[in-house]
């Protein structure tokens, strides 16, 4: 069971909203503080240490976006859109922002805290399995420089830093390359299995994405070894163990 100590801060401007999603954490034994703006979640958050952020896209002074962007750079927490923005361009903003997730208004209660309990379990180390380090890999673990990718635990683990982690979608798009390593994937299915839970993906998100991906597992982005372009073809993913092609 997740931790019942896990605290949320929930950035919306809307009362009754903000109400509703705080019931919702409250729910599910995590500790929720609210706040109105931007800069009313920033003095929450420099005096108090939050899991994880429920961020309104729509906000009075700094954007939602905004928020979530300057956060990113400042510290490891999980995040999660949360707005009424529908459009196709909108649902991609928590790409942009490399938020963890994204929910759109209006949403299934049970939807939000699944996709609340998924980021939790991937930002934080303490819900993670106590053996990570004492793991022995299997032959299906793939070993990508300094990380290792257990698709049966549903892991990916930085084995010189355990504190880095990787956002939902990022891991997402690990799992689709890891299921056919040295074999390239297209965009285009990349696009149908991150769209089969949500139409907020586009084509070049794909590519933003890898880049994500690429600067936190390749040891020099800019000449990867593990996440490499196919030209006409898609993307392929290397493991150590296998003979790389030029």
């Amino acid at each position: 069971m997740l931790n019942q100590k896990v605290k949320i801060l929930i950035v919306e401007d809307d009362p009754d909203m903000s109400e509703l999603i705080a019931d919702l954490v409250e729910a599910e034994g995590w500790v929720p503080t609210c706040a109105r703006s931007a800069e009313e979640a920033d003095a929450i958050l420099a005096t108090d240490t939050m899991q994880l952020v429920l961020v309104d896209h729509n906000l009075p002074g700094t954007s939602g976006r905004t928020f979530a962007q300057r956060l990113r750079t400042k510290v490891d927490i999980g995040i999660v859109m949360v707005t009424a923005a529908g459009s196709a361009i909108d649902r991609v903003l928590g790409l942009e922002t490399a938020a963890d997730d994204y929910v759109v208004k209006p949403f299934e209660p049970i939807e939000l805290t699944a996709r609340i309990k998924a980021v939790l379990r991937r930002t934080i180390p303490s819900l993670k399995h106590e053996k990570d380090s004492e793991r022995d890999h299997s032959r299906s673990a793939l070993h990508l420089g300094d990380w290792v990718f257990d698709h049966d635990a549903h892991q990916a683990v930085c084995l010189v830093d355990r504190s880095k982690t990787l956002t939902t979608a990022e891991f997402a798009l690990l799992e689709i390359l890891a299921e056919t390593p040295n074999q390239p994937v297209s965009r285009t299915q990349i696009l149908d299995r991150l769209g089969s839970e949500s139409d907020r993906y586009i084509d070049r998100n794909v590519d933003v994405l890898v880049l994500r991906l690429r600067r936190k597992i390749e040891r020099n982005p800019d000449l990867p070894r593990h996440i490499k372009t196919r030209r006409g073809k898609g993307y392929v993913l290397h493991t150590d163990e296998a003979e790389l092609s030029p």
